[in-house]
C-alpha cells in the first residue's frame, strides 16, 4: 500500500505515468472492467465497482491518454487546418476561432501553411493526412482548386471555410452581401465616383465582394468606371499601389471600397503619400474588421466578419460529413461598422437609407 500511495506524486511530479494495469490491480477488476468505468464517451456507471475504480484511479493519479485510445478506434482527436499564411491577419484570426471551436468538442488543430499555391496545399493536405488527421478544413481553396474533389473521391471529412468551390461542404461569409453592403454604405453617403478593390478573383470571397459592390451601384443608377474596378491580391502592398494609380489620376474616384482591411491600409498609406485626407479628401470602406481598423489615427468602416460563427458552423459540417446535407454551403450574415474613414453625408441620394444587411452603428 505504501507503493500504492506515492504514485499519485510520481504521477503528477511526470516521473511515472500510471496505467491501465496498475488502476486495475489496485481494485481487484480487470483492466477491460477500468477502461470501461472510465471511458468518459459514454454515461457513467453507479455500481459499487466502478465507484471503486474511480476513487482508485484518483488515487493513484490516473490520466486517461486519449491521445492512445483514440488510436485504437483508428482516430487522433485532431483536425488539420489548411491557410494561405498565418502572416495574414485574418487568416490568423480564421484558425484561432477554428481551434478554439475545436477544443470545445475535445479536438486539437494543427496548421500547414500553403502559400495560396495549388501544389503547396496539396502537399500540405497529404502530409497532415499521413499523420491520421481526422478530417481537414481548408481555408485556402480556390475556385478551379483541385484539391476538394479528390478530398470528396477519396471520402476525406473536409469543410472549407471563409473559401468555397461551390461543391465541397463550406462555411463561409455572405460575400455579396457584405460587398453590397459596403458600397450601398458609400452611396447612401452621397458619394457616386466609387472605386473597389476586388481582390484575387480566384478566391469566391473576392469574386462575392466584387459581385455585391456591382449589384449596389447597378441599383443606384451609377455606372461602373473600368479603371476604378481593379483586381489585386489581398495585401497591403497591393492596395497602396492601386490606392497610388487611383489618386494620381486625372479624375479620381472620391470613395473607396478595399475587399479587404489589409488593401485599405494600402489605400490609407497612398492617400498619405498624395496629400489626400482619409475620412474628408476620400471615404475608405474595408473587410472583415480585423483589430487595428478601430485603432487607426482615422478609424476604418469595416466590414465585419463573424469568424467565431463560422468556425463553428465549419466543424460541423466536417464532422457531420458522412451525412447528406441539402446545401452545403452555409453563409454567415456580416454586419457593417461605419467609422470616421468613410466619413460623413455629402449629398442626400435617391436611392435613400440603407436597406439590406446588418449595420452596427455603435464606433
Amino acid at each position: 500500500m505504501e507503493a500504492n500511495g506515492s504514485a499519485p506524486q510520481r504521477a503528477r511530479d511526470g516521473k511515472h505515468v500510471v496505467t491501465l494495469r496498475e488502476v486495475a490491480d489496485a481494485a481487484g477488476v480487470s483492466t477491460s472492467t477500468v477502461s470501461r468505468v472510465l471511458d468518459d464517451r459514454v454515461p457513467p456507471s453507479r455500481s459499487a465497482t466502478a465507484e471503486r475504480v474511480r476513487a482508485v484511479a484518483d488515487q493513484l493519479g490516473y490520466r486517461r491518454n486519449t491521445f492512445a485510445s483514440s488510436l485504437r478506434r483508428g482516430q487522433t482527436a485532431t483536425i488539420g487546418v489548411l491557410v494561405p499564411r498565418l502572416s495574414d491577419t485574418v487568416m490568423a484570426l480564421m484558425y484561432e476561432a477554428i481551434s478554439r471551436a475545436a477544443t470545445r468538442l475535445g479536438y486539437f488543430t494543427v496548421v500547414a501553411t500553403t502559400g495560396d499555391n495549388p501544389a503547396d496545399e496539396s502537399d500540405a493536405a497529404r502530409t497532415l493526412l499521413a499523420r491520421n488527421v481526422d478530417g481537414l478544413i481548408v481555408a485556402s481553396s480556390r475556385r478551379d482548386d483541385p484539391l476538394p474533389r479528390e478530398l470528396r473521391e477519396r471520402g476525406v471529412p473536409h469543410a472549407l471555410v471563409l473559401r468555397t468551390d461551390g461543391i465541397s461542404p463550406s462555411s463561409v461569409g455572405d460575400d455579396e452581401a457584405g460587398g453590397y453592403l459596403a458600397t450601398r454604405h458609400l452611396i447612401d453617403l452621397g458619394h457616386t465616383d466609387i472605386a473597389v478593390l476586388s481582390g484575387p478573383l480566384f478566391a469566391s470571397t473576392a469574386v462575392g465582394r466584387l459581385a455585391g459592390a456591382r449589384k449596389a451601384l447597378r441599383e443606384a443608377g451609377i455606372a461602373e468606371v473600368p479603371e476604378w474596378i481593379v483586381e489585386t491580391t489581398f495585401g497591403i502592398e497591393d492596395g497602396e499601389e492601386a490606392g497610388n494609380r487611383l489618386f494620381r489620376s486625372t479624375s479620381r474616384p472620391t470613395a473607396v471600397f478595399a475587399a479587404n482591411d489589409n488593401l485599405a491600409l494600402g489605400v490609407v498609406a497612398a492617400a498619405h503619400r498624395c496629400s489626400l485626407t482619409v475620412g474628408d479628401d476620400v471615404a475608405l470602406v474595408g473587410y472583415n474588421d480585423i483589430p487595428l481598423s478601430q485603432r487607426l489615427p482615422v478609424p476604418l468602416t469595416s466590414v465585419r466578419t463573424p469568424f467565431d460563427q463560422i468556425a463553428a458552423t465549419a466543424l460541423d459540417l466536417m464532422l457531420a460529413a458522412a451525412t447528406p446535407v441539402d446545401d452545403p454551403i452555409r453563409r454567415a450574415m456580416p454586419t457593417l461598422i461605419p467609422r470616421r474613414s468613410s466619413g460623413s453625408h455629402r449629398a442626400t441620394t435617391a436611392a435613400g437609407p440603407q436597406t439590406a444587411g446588418n449595420v452596427h452603428h455603435g464606433e
